[in-house]
């Protein structure tokens, strides 16, 4: 009898177990188009961690509900300058490093950077560059800068990134001023050139620029170096231009929200994520500069040579960082914009 009770005593417990490890899931909040479902897949069918994957369209959004409590995210993919913001306002939790192995796989090019400069509270994920991308059957006059997007004569067929931040930074460059010093006298000087590149503008997306270069309705773009890549890869004829003023480089990274409920399956997302043969997936799918050097051993020459996804050459690469409550003065100068265009 005492054994028939251990044997059931025994199964209930098991029963428990992998109810449990079935019912376990991980809360991912990141950008669109940027980690493909079989990796997500693979995740879960390796560890039973069912992944809710929820998408932003920007850093203003994630930031916002992080600051409306972050409780229900267990992974975020934040912007390098956000997340220092981030970092900051303390809503991020350090790394456990001990359970991060696969770290040794990163270009130290990525890592201990101005936004996390201890490497304690964010990993890279993919790097890339703001930049242009011209159809050359459509196109024929050299474009080399902003000024040369935003002339009137392309009218109604330019896409850019629906990012305020990021458009006010391309009129700082081309008035050599500095896109991290924010001051209300360089606002007022950016303001006209953005008063007119907005009326020039026909589409304004950051999920998926390349669309509408693809479709046709647009001939020029201002887009993440990664839509570049596939724009690329599907003809040749799409050709990417890093702005003689200048083009900011970004690193997005992985991070654990402070109010995180489940920090170890977090752990084990990121780490999986490290893997090479994970990494290069994502770099397949969404081409923009892979920051984990193993992973890049993996990848095609043709990958390697893709100029949107590795650029050589072009102008001044600069990166972002927080600017503090300047960022609320730029959202308000582009807001206004729009609407009177």
């Amino acid at each position: 009898m005492k054994s028939y009770l251990r044997l059931l005593a025994a199964l209930a417990a098991l029963a428990f177990a992998v109810s449990a490890r079935a019912a376990e899931e991980l809360n991912l909040f990141g950008w669109s188009e940027y980690i493909p479902q079989p990796v997500i897949d693979g995740f879960t069918k390796e560890t039973g961690i069912k992944v809710n994957f929820e998408t932003y369209s920007s850093n203003e959004e994630l930031l916002s509900k992080l600051v409306a409590g972050g409780g229900s995210y267990d992974i975020v993919q934040p912007s390098d300058y956000t997340a220092e913001v981030m970092i900051r306002q303390k809503l991020l939790a350090p790394l456990d490093l001990s359970k991060l192995p696969h770290l040794k796989n990163l270009d130290p090019e990525f890592t201990h950077c101005g936004h996390d400069p201890e490497g304690k509270y964010t990993v890279p994920y993919m790097s890339g560059t703001v930049g242009i991308v011209v159809n050359t059957e459509r196109v024929k006059t050299p474009i080399k800068g902003y000024r040369d997007v935003f002339d009137p004569k392309f009218k109604g067929r330019i896409v850019v990134l629906n990012d305020n931040r990021e458009i006010v930074s391309w009129a700082l460059d081309t008035l050599n001023l500095p896109v991290n010093t924010i001051t209300a006298a360089n606002l007022a000087k950016a303001r006209p050139l953005v008063a007119d590149w907005v009326k020039l503008v026909k589409v304004f997306d950051s999920d998926s620029p390349k669309t509408a270069l693809l479709n046709g309705d647009c001939d020029l773009g201002i887009v993440w170096s990664g839509e570049a890549a596939i724009l690329w890869n599907q003809s040749k004829k799409f050709q990417y231009v890093i702005p003689a003023e200048g083009a900011h480089r970004f690193i997005d990274v992985l991070a654990i929200p402070a109010e995180a409920k489940n920090k170890d399956a977090a752990h084990k997302f990121i780490d999986y994520i490290l893997r090479p043969e994970v990494s290069v997936l994502i770099s397949d799918a969404f081409p923009y500069t892979n920051p984990n050097a193993e992973a890049r051993k993996h990848l095609s020459a043709e990958a390697l040579a893709n100029p949107a996804s590795y650029p050589k050459g072009g102008g001044k690469i600069e990166t972002f960082r927080d600017i503090g409550k300047a960022a609320a003065d730029i959202d308000r100068l582009v807001t206004d914009l729009k609407s009177a265009r």
